[in-house]
């Protein structure tokens, strides 16, 4: 048979592979670069001749504008014009273009039967929707509820007690897999509650949160939420100086932690940091909090404990008495997340419990297809939005097992440990960054340790926090066997703003490139600078038309004048995600960078994803980063820094020139060891660029 028709036959038999990814992408994965004249027009990704990556094109309004690059789609992606309608059909979904049209034009109605469908109430709302002082939406006001008796009480009362809830799985420290059923996870955080309430926790109070990744953080968070206080996690990287900031700005009542985390090869001093943090603390802070609960770790030496301030966890629960859930109004904070470090004022997060209640299960529902008691693990740090939504309360809401994992992609031991955790839990969805795959490319590249473990359990791979690049998304799919599904949120919205909404039926193989369409409830539009709508495929800022869906931030934590300037002042009527992309003629949403990552090189506007791209089209290249830097003649010029096994700059400055065109001004490609990573695994670019600029890093 001839390679097209074999692709064509299977495109239109729906051929899946195990864990559903559609045989015609693994073919296709394989033909695209070698043999790409033969792909049939429903998967091509090229015109004869065109490039292999997305190019990038000048489409100027009037022959005086040098404003706007945008990206040539033709023959990249089929087009409405192009496909028939059983194509159309596996990209698109009547469900989900119902659903949208529902959730923008009657949005009352619309969440008003998800709060029904996914949350238990105490008492009734007594409006769906109050936008009277937008931006300040209040959404179910008036209906009380408890998040913790959703996420645990509800579920061993309808019977489900002896489910598992949690599992925490812990190569580092080597120590035996924890389960822990609905039943017992509801005995250890009422017991807990019953602690916090001792130590004098009230409704309202905030308690900070200092540990690594355990199941003991889980219940902290639940056994706050349980008494109506408001937790705030500190990711476990935090240095003492950053504990300071967070216990000045929150003044928590207690501040739970452990005696030590742990890193490859060394133990991190969880209890020593509090200390030092407390001592750096204000005033203010040192005179709210009142206690902290440590967990000692047998692993570690023991905590050095204050008298009258500290207690032992254990002893404490041996002693405690469960505690009942307290119920609270919907728009009472449920918790705060803070985004920056030690430099300028905290922004703390201020996340509303019952929105976030009914979005949470719903986004589980709709856009990842996780259904009820299913095995669900997202691969990342309890103290970032993905561990608070999607390893704590989306999972728990839901009623499926969430896998809290404490190791590392590579390194604990090896890089075989994602694909272990997966076989031996039964992982069927699994959720990580873009970065912890290129990692394990990076140290296995041949799939020597991945080859070790049979994974049929699972059925599709989600990534977010960066873009992930073709080069990483195709090896994914080949190791893992299944789609790999790119989507888009912020630590502000809680939830996806863009994603394939498999649950809607949408398709597990998008077009390269994307982060899927506008999820229901979010009207994503793309702004010029003087706020009209850019043309479809114009890089432009990207928005959210007010009032924001159930789930996202309420306001910033004592700063509400903040809030108000910061996402919705520059464009008003809308949230401002701060995002450079564009929106395609199919609808579908490309986010490109940050917007203050866009490059201005003599007027044209470059994101340096795409650069980005284009130079891990190398088979070279592991790892890149694209930066800006002064140029007095074209005002800007990127600059690459790259991890290749040899030298290859000049080949790069080729790669671009041909797949991004001449007008990137692409001749500066820079050899380095290693790329600098923020705590959530994100390249930092910022601080790249502020080298490279001579200026001072903060």
């Amino acid at each position: 048979m001839h390679w097209s028709a074999l692709v064509e036959a299977c495109c239109k038999q729906e051929v899946y592979l195990r864990g559903g990814l559609p045989l015609c992408v693994k073919i296709r994965n394989l033909l695209s670069c070698v043999l790409p004249t033969f792909l049939p027009s429903c998967v091509q990704r090229k015109e004869k001749g065109a490039t292999d990556r997305v190019a990038l094109q000048r489409v100027p309004s009037n022959k005086n504008d040098t404003s706007m690059i945008k990206p040539d789609l033709r023959g990249m992606y089929p087009s409405n014009e192009s496909i028939d309608d059983e194509m159309c059909d596996r990209y698109l979904s009547k469900d989900y273009e119902l659903e949208c049209k529902e959730a923008w034009n009657n949005p009352e109605e619309y969440w008003g039967r998800a709060g029904s469908k996914y949350v238990t109430w105490f008492k009734p709302w007594d409006k769906v929707l109050d936008n009277s002082k937008e931006p300040f939406t209040k959404w179910f006001p008036g209906g009380q509820l408890n998040v913790c008796y959703n996420c645990v009480d509800k579920h061993v009362e309808e019977g489900h007690g002896e489910q598992i809830a949690l599992i925490h799985d812990s190569p580092i420290t080597k120590a035996p897999t924890r389960f822990l059923t609905y039943k017992q996870l509801l005995d250890e955080v009422s017991r807990l509650a019953g602690v916090f309430s001792t130590l004098g926790v009230k409704t309202g109070d905030r308690v900070l949160i200092y540990m690594p990744m355990m199941s003991e953080a889980v219940a902290a968070m639940l056994a706050t939420a349980r008494l109506g206080a408001i937790h705030s996690l500190v990711f476990g990287g935090f240095a003492a100086s950053e504990l300071a900031v967070r216990i000045n700005h929150a003044l928590p009542t207690l501040l739970v932690t452990t005696n030590a985390g742990f890193e490859p090869g060394k133990s991190v001093p969880f209890k020593k940091l509090v200390d030092i943090g407390i001592r750096k603390s204000g005033d203010e802070g040192k005179a709210k909090l009142k206690h902290v609960l440590v967990l000692e770790r047998p692993e570690a030496e023991p905590a050095p404990m204050q008298d009258g301030r500290d207690v032992y966890w254990l002893e404490a629960m041996d002693k405690a008495k469960p505690h009942d859930c307290v119920p609270v109004e919907s728009n009472s904070p449920l918790y705060i997340l803070y985004t920056s470090g030690t430099t300028g004022d905290p922004k703390g997060i201020l996340r509303p419990s019952g929105p976030h209640a009914v979005a949470l299960p719903w986004s589980m529902d709709k856009i990842f297809d996780a259904k009820p008691g299913e095995r669900w693990w997202a691969a990342s740090d309890l103290g970032w939005v993905v561990g608070h939504s999607y390893i704590c309360y989306a999972p728990l809401l839901r009623r499926l097992t969430s896998v809290v994992y404490e190791g590392k992609p590579v390194g604990t031991p090896d890089a075989g440990q994602f694909f272990r955790v997966i076989r031996d839990h039964g992982v069927e969805t699994f959720f990580t960054a873009p970065t912890a795959l290129r990692v394990i490319r990076r140290t296995d590249k041949k799939a020597v340790e991945a080859k070790k473990y049979k994974i049929p359990s699972l059925k599709r791979i989600f990534v977010a926090g960066e873009h992930c690049d073709q080069k990483t998304r195709r090896w994914s799919e080949e190791v893992f066997g299944v789609s790999v599904l790119d989507h888009w949120w912020q630590t502000e919205t809680g939830h996806p703003i863009t994603s394939p909404c498999v649950g809607l039926g949408h398709s597990f193989y998008p077009p390269e490139d994307v982060s899927g369409m506008p999820v229901p409830g979010y009207n994503v539009q793309v702004l010029k600078k003087d706020g009209s709508a850019a043309a479809p495929g114009d890089l432009g800022r990207i928005v959210i038309k007010c009032p924001l869906p159930p789930g996202c931030m309420s306001t910033l934590y004592r700063a509400d004048d903040r809030f108000q300037s910061n996402y919705f002042t520059q464009y008003p009527g809308y949230y401002d995600t701060m995002d450079a992309g564009f929106i395609d003629p199919d609808g579908f949403v490309c986010v490109m960078a940050r917007d203050d990552d866009v490059i201005n090189v003599a007027g044209h506007r470059l994101s340096t994803s795409a650069i980005e791209e284009a130079i891990l089209g190398h088979t070279d290249v592991v790892d890149c980063a694209v930066i800006s830097v002064p140029d007095k003649l074209k005002g800007e010029i990127p600059v690459g820094c790259q991890r290749p096994e040899e030298a290859v700059e000049a080949d790069l400055v080729k790669l671009v020139r041909k797949l991004v065109g001449p007008v990137a001004a692409y001749r500066i490609s820079i050899r380095v060891r290693a790329l600098p990573r923020t705590r959530s695994g994100k390249t930092a670019r910022k601080s790249i660029a502020d080298i490279a600029r001579n200026r001072q890093i903060k």
